[in-house]
């Protein structure tokens, strides 16, 4: 049963089983962050986000033009200092956010992902993006920086040399969702009449996985950030044995053994 949330300006949130659309939904505006966004983005993330029912979360942006163009340039104008830093660690913690989940979040990304835009899709685990998709920080254009974590997940994303040439020559340096793919900023790239398509088959892919292995290999994974190698091998091995006293994992074994697809609802 698909169910909506209500009362929202600025976003479109569907719940269709154990999947999650959250469509930020600005067209005329190309989807463009704001405080609003941002605190509808906080609420539907830490208020509604049910870890036991829901398993992916797909953010997308509204329309076919844009998946995020970037900041509300427009409410940037007025902010003070003490605003900007505010709105600065506000996007921080949403994107910091999607990575802390125990879902695995999806950026599908059709048009402009821009400053913002770029730097919310990044937090995502994966990025499914259309070929015409344009990716880039033209910050620096502006007189400014990239507030959401730009400097800081570009520069894990596809090294420190791409990086430096979007942060550093903004606008006349952005990606087509082709050259982020070969770049290894992007996750997967297709026709733009099959991005959702393919973003249905990265949605079947999890929901055919053990949930707490995916939980479990995702937070391993971004912790292999912060980690040294020994320290994350560490963790891995004993994530690894914890595997072997969930019934998730008796039953994925026995169903690989007796050639059927596993029930992990059970």
């Amino acid at each position: 049963m698909t169910e909506s949330i209500q009362d929202l300006q600025h976003l479109l949130v569907k719940f269709d089983g154990p999947v999650c659309r959250i469509t930020i939904n600005r067209p005329k505006a190309l989807n463009a962050l704001n405080a609003e966004v941002l605190q509808e983005l906080e609420t539907v993330l830490f208020r509604h986000m049910d870890p036991a029912s829901t398993r992916v979360v797909v953010l997308e942006g509204g329309g076919d033009r844009a998946f995020v163009a970037g900041a509300d340039i427009t409410a940037m104008q007025s902010m003070s200092s003490a605003d900007a830093r505010e709105f600065a660690r506000h996007g921080q913690m949403i994107t910091k956010a999607l990575e802390s989940l125990t879902q695995v979040t999806v950026a599908k990304v059709q048009g402009f992902a821009l400053g913002g835009g770029c730097e919310l899709a990044m937090a995502c685990d994966i990025i499914v993006a259309s070929k015409s998709a344009r990716f880039g920080q033209p910050e620096v254009n502006l007189g400014i920086i990239p507030g959401f974590g730009g400097t800081q997940r570009l520069v894990r994303r596809v090294g420190m040399h791409v990086a430096m040439d979007m942060l550093l020559c903004g606008k006349s340096r952005s990606l087509t969702g082709e050259d982020a793919h070969k770049l290894g900023l992007v996750s997967r790239v297709v026709d733009d009449a099959k991005l959702e398509e393919e973003v249905q088959k990265v949605i079947q892919g999890v929901l055919g996985a053990g949930p707490n292995a995916v939980a479990e290999t995702k937070r391993l994974a971004r912790d292999a950030y912060s980690m040294s190698l020994d320290a994350g091998l560490n963790a891995e091995a004993n994530a690894f044995a914890a595997c072997f006293v969930d019934p998730e994992a008796q039953e994925g074994i026995a169903a690989f053994i007796e050639k059927r697809a596993p029930d992990f609802s059970v």
